[in-house]
């Protein structure tokens, strides 16, 4: 597997002896991801699978892509996770309230002006979800957001349940902007 660029990936499978077929798989979602549950009587590699996502504790975030490696992890740690695409209110929300500089200090407009090349937070966003820029790009930025437990509540049946069944596991889709705006 060769990179070509930043997000884009070309997959190279050989089919007999001469054959040579290529696969693109662009990214082009981001995808936020809450763990919801802890992982108490769970197997090694679904906490190994948490650890490689950055997941390790209850009520922490991070923000992927949508590449197939990524979610084949989402979809064997569907017990414990909620994901879905992120917003744009949803990525500012999270970067100002939730975004944390090396030494706990926060995000601020003034901080992306000084140190990036960004001349906004809501530029840096735009081009963010569009896969122009990085989190890495924001030096020193903290990987995972620490959330606070949901106000008032996860959905009606908890956390014991899926989220197409009211509960608040698995895929929410844009929903799961709603969820982060609740724990932001």
């Amino acid at each position: 597997m060769k990179h070509y660029g930043q997000h884009t990936k070309f997959l190279i499978f050989l089919n007999g002896v001469n054959k040579v077929t290529i696969k693109s798989t662009e990214a082009n979602k981001r995808i936020a991801v809450i763990r919801v549950r802890g992982t108490v009587s769970r197997s090694t590699s679904l906490s190994k699978t948490l650890h490689l996502l950055r997941l390790n504790r209850t009520n922490h975030c991070v923000i992927l892509d949508d590449r197939p490696t990524y979610k084949g992890m989402l979809q064997k740690a569907k017990d414990i996770i909620a994901w879905g695409e992120l917003s744009h209110d949803s990525a500012r929300e999270l970067l100002l309230k939730r975004g944390r500089l090396e030494g706990n200090k926060r995000i601020t407009e003034d901080y992306i002006k000084k140190n990036t090349e960004f001349s906004s937070i809501d530029n840096f966003i735009k081009k963010f979800l569009n896969f122009e820029a990085d989190l890495s790009d924001i030096q020193g930025l903290k990987p995972v957001f620490r959330l606070h437990p949901p106000l008032k509540g996860h959905q009606r049946k908890g956390v014991k349940y899926a989220y197409t069944l009211g509960g608040a596991l698995g895929y929410r889709g844009s929903e799961i902007n709603q969820l982060i705006t609740k724990m932001a």
